[in-house]
């Protein structure tokens, strides 16, 4: 499903079908998805997963802390405007580092340390060479893969010096639009010589594998601005590129409501840009990785769609294999093969609990047997383009299936389905069949494109 036929157009093999892609579908970066967490797990329940813990585990740590805020995020994070917070949140986030540590077996490894936010360069360099220090003494971190999100507009010499000196090697870039009129309308602005400037820096601090993340479906984003920003891209030699599809969902995140909803393109201009964007990235030499992002031939995560070994968790997809994510931080997420188990969101609740020495899970769901079965199916059509389906899951889900059987969008062979090339745009939606929550679900989730 990932690779393109050479010299084929993108445009030329999809097909529009605005019939299969009219219900909003989750990205399903977790399945069961957030939507399904509930208040009757938590952190007993995280505590258990955690004893039984074993082998290779990563670490996520979420600073919740940006300099400014920009309209279309859906992170949850604040401005870094009084140094008396920051600090309290930091100083729960050690204790929390410490109570996790306490009860990982001493089997566990750290093979994976990721930094999000918000903007992790919100805080001070000598705060996160703590936070690494704190991480790889309290953890047994064996030849961790360390990468971080930055905001390039507070890129220092000192940050850079910083993430080269505690052995950072891959960083993601909130670049979204170099188009300044597109920046002006999310509340996003950052001149074009910033991220290049930012972009040398970390170069020269050994950032070996560098992401940016853009946006299509922008308010009054037209296919050539999207395009003059995927050629900046490219010049720039982002080793990869998340290209996703804004979500406008004001009505869960606020601050959207800052964005002018009428300028939005429709959904078939939005299609257009995703299937532009991956014809114009491949051209490039970017190879596409699930149906979102690119890398180029050299990265780990290129070589990991190429060779079956691509994984989808929280951050998207990934050449992590760790069957165990631990989330540190308000609102981050842990997963475990029979648990998803989230945080407490709110950071002055956050602190209060760590305060008292108690782990801040407050929501999640144990994932069950069809659970855990399903959560693999839509994983592999998503990473893969093609699952071993059970039969009797197959026979419950033909009649939905059926719509994109009639468009050769996929097949069968046996009883592995697989996903043709032209239903890349429909691959989201296809996972979605298996969900067995979307049912009576009534949470609005993001386009489908």
């Amino acid at each position: 499903m990932n690779r393109l036929p050479s010299g084929v157009s993108t445009l030329a093999m999809w097909t529009y079908y605005p019939e299969l892609l009219s219900t909003p579908v989750p990205r399903y970066t977790s399945y069961p998805t957030a939507a399904e967490f509930g208040d009757d797990v938590g952190s007993a329940d995280l505590e258990a997963a955690l004893a039984g813990a074993d082998g290779d585990v990563s670490l996520y740590v979420h600073i919740p802390f940006c300099e400014r805020i920009c309209w279309y995020c859906g992170c949850n994070t604040t401005r870094n405007n009084r140094a008396h917070r920051l600090r309290s949140y930091l100083d729960a986030l050690h204790t929390e580092i410490a109570l996790v540590g306490e009860r990982l077996p001493a089997t566990a490894r750290v093979r994976r340390i990721a930094f999000g936010g918000g903007s992790p360069n919100a805080i001070e360099p000598v705060e996160f060479v703590r936070l690494m220090v704190s991480l790889t003494q309290t953890f047994r971190v064996v030849d961790p893969v360390i990468s971080v999100e930055i905001d390039p507009r507070s890129v220092t010499r000192a940050w850079a010096d910083t993430l080269a000196g505690v052995g950072v090697r891959q960083a993601s870039l909130g670049v979204q639009t170099f188009d300044l009129k597109l920046q002006e309308a999310i509340g996003r602005v950052q001149a074009g010589h910033l991220i290049a400037e930012c972009t040398e820096l970390l170069r020269k601090a050994g950032i070996r594998s560098l992401n940016f993340d853009l946006m299509y479906g922008l308010p009054g984003q037209t296919l050539a601005q999207l395009e003059d920003t995927l050629r900046q891209a490219a010049v720039l030699e982002a080793n990869r590129i998340a290209l996703f599809g804004f979500a406008h969902v004001p009505h869960l995140i606020p601050r959207q409501r800052q964005i002018d909803a009428t300028a939005l393109p429709d959904q078939a201009e939005r299609f257009t840009m995703a299937a532009r964007g991956l014809d114009l990235l491949t051209d490039a030499g970017y190879t596409p990785v699930g149906f979102d992002h690119f890398a180029l031939p050299g990265d780990p995560l290129a070589q990991a769609a190429v060779s079956g070994r691509l994984h989808r968790n929280f951050q998207g997809f990934t050449d992590d294999p760790a069957p165990v994510l631990i989330g540190l931080g308000a609102s981050a997420i842990s997963s475990f093969p029979r648990l998803l188990v989230q945080n407490e969101k709110n950071t002055g609740r956050y602190q209060m609990m760590l305060s008292q020495r108690r782990l801040t899970a407050t929501r999640g769901i144990e994932r069950d047997a069809d659970d855990r079965t399903r959560a693999g199916i839509i994983e592999n059509l998503l990473c893969a383009g093609r699952a071993r389906i059970p039969a009797a899951l197959l026979r419950t889900a033909s009649r939905c299936l059926a719509p994109f059987a009639e468009r050769d969008l996929i097949k069968m062979e046996g009883d592995v389905l697989i996903l043709a090339n032209a239903a890349l745009p429909y691959a989201r939606t296809i996972a979605a069949v298996f969900d067995r929550y979307r049912i009576d679900a009534t949470r609005r989730f993001s386009a489908a494109v």
